[in-house]
């Protein structure tokens, strides 16, 4: 009687230890206790990366580890610190148009890339620090340095671009002397305008340098159409 009762004592014990071995492991596998707590960040974690007014990251140098390289303004015998890639294609397209079309640029003439520390941060200005900015002629930034004809061909250089790079002539206070990018890094109309600006440098007939008439009703109106908007923002 007394082994019996050793022997169902010896069951039970295994039975519960089984019943509790197998709840663990169905705890352990069920993705609901596993993501019951909040998950928090750890303290090792990047902090957020710092942007210019318009998106895109800042850049602390040049033409190192970094995506802001001092580059040729093809054409022009000038060289200017701008981000590569798409940036690069939008902005050389507006210098080399500006500097064919407004007036003769040279090398005091044009400056790219600040370091933010030098700039008004949260300002449009700001947007140089990130590589997406360039200063044409920098010491006319004044209201009115543009004579009138002039004017008509930078609004048609914008709207070349489709309102993807804005004039600091529609900034308050105004700057005419910036022109930056106006969309954000994931932007797909960035990413067009490079490529069409792309294409048409390497189609005769096409892309900056090449004559068009700026005082054609059509360019006129879309430029007209550009500048109504932008000037309101």
């Amino acid at each position: 009687m007394q082994q019996d009762t050793r022997d169902v004592s010896r069951r039970t014990v295994l039975a519960r230890a089984g019943i509790i071995a197998a709840a663990a492991t169905v705890a352990t596998l069920t993705p609901s206790v596993a993501t019951a707590a909040p998950i928090k960040a750890s303290k090792g974690a990047p902090a957020e990366v710092p942007t210019s007014a318009n998106g895109w990251p800042l850049e602390q140098q040049t033409n190192h580890i970094s995506t802001v390289w001092t580059r040729p303004v093809p054409g022009s015998g000038l060289e200017v610190d701008i981000r590569i890639g798409d940036a690069e294609a939008i902005l050389l397209h507006v210098v080399r148009r500006f500097h064919y079309e407004v007036e003769q640029l040279h090398t005091v003439d044009i400056a790219g890339w600040q370091a933010i520390g030098e700039l008004t941060k949260n300002a449009p200005e700001s947007n140089l620090a990130s590589g997406t900015a360039v200063r044409i002629r920098p010491g006319a930034a004044a209201q009115g340095s543009l004579f009138p004809l002039q004017e008509v061909v930078v609004r048609d250089i914008l709207a070349d671009c489709g309102g993807v790079v804005r004039w600091g002539g529609d900034d308050n206070p105004v700057d005419e002397s910036l022109f930056y990018l106006d969309r954000g890094p994931n932007s797909h109309e960035v990413r067009d305008l490079a490529r069409t600006l792309r294409r048409g440098e390497v189609t005769p007939g096409q892309g900056a340098g090449n004559a068009v008439d700026v005082m054609a009703r059509s360019r006129r109106d879309r430029a007209n159409r550009l500048a109504e908007v932008q000037r309101e923002r």
